[in-house]
């Protein structure tokens, strides 16, 4: 069936600034990297932006009651959750706000522990807040990630007082499920942690039958010590309007968190507010049709490597926009190097702790999909 959104023309990006196309500004690289799509945002919320520009005054702006509601609407009606409007903690963006919560619990020293490949800032931020890493790899079964508690025991220790989830995970596109999350639970409250679970592309789920299982809802002990991440931002294309909010029922660990951003992390604009509420308020079912244009875009990128590039390695995606390749197999020195070479711009899986791998942003019109495998499909070829 038509979709009655437009999900197949490529937004002129040039001259606004993209951190996305800027990368390759001059070149003829088509950038498939950063986790930012090339699709236009839902109708009601360039309305309700409209609508807001139209009053003039755009001066410092604090959560209001229309846009709280609508959070807490949409966690009761999505997922199932009775959120309180005084648990809410607003950032602009989860960058900053995993720097926050590092740099809130423990001492300078102490230990954050989190699994990788994973997103970037999940490794840099406990460096950059005087914390020490402990990064732990996923394990790898049957083509399949999973977390490796036996590892994890081994590298906890008495100073580890954070554990960092991507749930869903970026990169590798889990969904967890609920008896995987309950072993994690075990494992953290066995050690004293406080889980900061960053659940960005909860609601990208790709796999029809999967559900996302928030860490919130898995009993009293995860809830009392936990701290969730959420934004409109991937689901609804607005990352540039930086806003986002962390989930604490604790009262002592939502007052430590808000101590640790004092004077650092400024107020959430007031187009980010405005984004928010509309996505939340009437951006569903521009999502559900979002969701299908995902699932026939991955599909298609599966069906052309395992047809055309079969030494990469494509894994199975439950969720989000980012699909992540092993390409060690080609032997190169620097994949993504090559492949920009060629016209491909990836994101080198280096940065998230896997040398050898790279990660493709599907979340683009189809055409665009299918000319940057083109152009990977020629760069694997020359390789033969």
């Amino acid at each position: 069936m038509q979709s009655e959104y437009d999900f197949s023309t490529v937004p002129d990006r040039g001259n606004t600034g993209s951190m996305k196309w800027q990368k390759y500004a001059g070149r003829d690289v088509l950038p498939m990297w950063v986790a930012d799509m090339d699709f236009v945002s839902p109708e009601s919320i360039r309305k309700a932006l409209l609508e807001r520009v139209g009053h003039g005054v755009y001066g410092y702006t604090v959560p209001y009651p229309s846009v709280e509601e609508a959070v807490l609407d949409y966690f009761r009606r999505d997922h199932g959750l009775t959120v309180e409007r005084e648990w809410l903690v607003w950032m602009p963006g989860l960058v900053p706000a995993l720097n926050a919560a590092t740099r809130a619990y423990g001492e300078q020293g102490d230990a954050v522990l989190t699994n990788t490949p994973v997103y970037p800032p999940f490794l840099s931020a406990p460096v950059w807040q005087g914390k020490s890493l402990q990064a732990v790899p996923l394990k790898l079964e049957c083509g399949h990630y999973r977390f490796d508690f036996a590892a994890m025991e081994a590298a906890v220790t008495e100073r580890t007082r954070l554990f960092i989830l991507c749930n869903p995970h970026n990169p590798v596109g889990r969904a967890w499920q609920q008896s995987e999350l309950e072993e994690l639970v075990d494992f953290c409250r066995r050690h004293d942690l406080v889980v900061v679970s960053d659940e960005i592309h909860c609601d990208l789920i790709l796999d029809r039958g999967i559900q996302h299982r928030p860490f919130l809802g898995l009993g009293e002990w995860a809830r009392d010590h936990s701290l969730t991440l959420m934004a409109p931002s991937k689901t609804y294309n607005v990352p540039g309007l930086a806003c986002s909010f962390i989930v604490v029922p604790n009262p002592t660990l939502r007052r430590q968190l808000q101590q640790a951003a004092r004077g650092l992390i400024t107020e959430v604009n007031c187009m980010g507010y405005v984004a928010c509420e509309a996505a939340y308020r009437a951006g569903e079912p521009w999502r559900m049709a979002l969701l299908e244009v995902l699932r026939n875009n991955f599909a298609r990128l599966r069906e052309r490597i395992q047809t055309e590039m079969p030494r990469i390695h494509l894994f199975h995606l439950e969720a989000t926009y980012l699909a992540w390749m092993d390409v060690r197999p080609l032997g190169l020195a620097d994949p993504v190097a090559f492949f920009e070479e060629h016209g491909v711009g990836l994101s080198d899986g280096t940065l998230f702790g896997s040398p050898g791998f790279v990660r493709f942003n599907f979340g683009a019109p189809a055409s665009m999909v299918e000319s940057a495998l083109d152009r990977m499909a020629a760069a694997y070829h020359t390789l033969t």
